[in-house]
């Protein structure tokens, strides 16, 4: 398998939206499944991520003076968790003012993919009409007062690996197009005290600004450079393999 495929896939993985497909919907039954869905979706996610995976964020207080502002910003994270992931951003950010760029097979997993990612859930567009909704989407998103809006950069589910995987300068477009506030939220794994489980730690880092003095490519290079050092700074404290990533060639890398 490449390092840009998924370890794991979705249960339907090849799923595509309609290009007419919208994020931000008009009439008070949206709003209200929104409000319940959002409510629902961050009670779990207490029980489940806090609860039962233990995880432990650190850094938080960091996000504080951004959630009194009137626009959004960005937090980047690497991606290790099947649920963790989409979930655990509830339980640091308001659960209100929170949405997260997915793959579009994201909306074909049974339930969540049907009743919890629509509301928060930015697709990543598959066709020229798609991709040019999701930057008006995010756009749209980012002017909700003190929004947080989440990116997993590498893309690709890699369950409990330890180390950053590349990522494009690129995935730095938004927060550099809206001249916006990043930060940084590094799962890493540490040994149990008991059992094979690991524990895991959340690390929030930041503000990243862009640098408005350069051009748009400079900026994008130069921010993710210090977000991709900060992500890699902070896995160094992962000291646990709960899984084994073992490099077969050059190209390929098998669990």
């Amino acid at each position: 398998m490449s390092i840009t495929d998924d370890v794991i896939d979705s249960a339907n993985q090849d799923l595509e939206l309609a290009d007419d497909y919208r994020v931000f919907r008009p009439g008070w039954a949206f709003k209200v499944w929104n409000a319940v869905a959002r409510t629902l979706a961050a009670g779990f996610a207490w029980i489940y991520c806090r609860g039962i995976l233990g995880i432990r964020v650190y850094g938080k207080e960091k996000l504080a003076p951004f959630k009194k502002q009137n626009q959004g910003y960005f937090i980047f994270g690497n991606h290790t968790q099947m649920l963790g992931d989409p979930f655990n951003p509830l339980t640091i950010v308001n659960p209100y003012r929170f949405y997260t760029l997915a793959a579009q097979s994201n909306w074909g997993i049974p339930i969540l993919g049907k009743f919890v990612i629509p509301v928060a859930g930015l697709p990543v567009g598959k066709t020229v009409k798609q991709s040019i909704r999701l930057l008006k989407d995010v756009k749209t998103a980012f002017q909700n007062k003190h929004a947080a809006i989440i990116i997993y950069p590498e893309a690709h589910l890699w369950p409990y690996y330890t180390k950053i995987r590349p990522f494009p300068a690129t995935s730095l477009n938004f927060p550099v197009s809206l001249k916006a506030p990043s930060f940084t939220m590094t799962t890493t794994y540490q040994k149990p005290a008991i059992g094979r489980r690991p524990k895991i730690h959340v690390y929030i880092d930041g503000p990243f600004f862009p640098d408005q003095s350069l051009g748009k490519k400079a900026a994008q290079e130069q921010l993710h450079a210090e977000i991709y050092q900060a992500m890699c700074q902070r896995a160094k404290l992962s000291d646990y393999a709960y899984w084994n990533y073992v490099k077969i060639n050059s190209e390929h890398e098998h669990k």
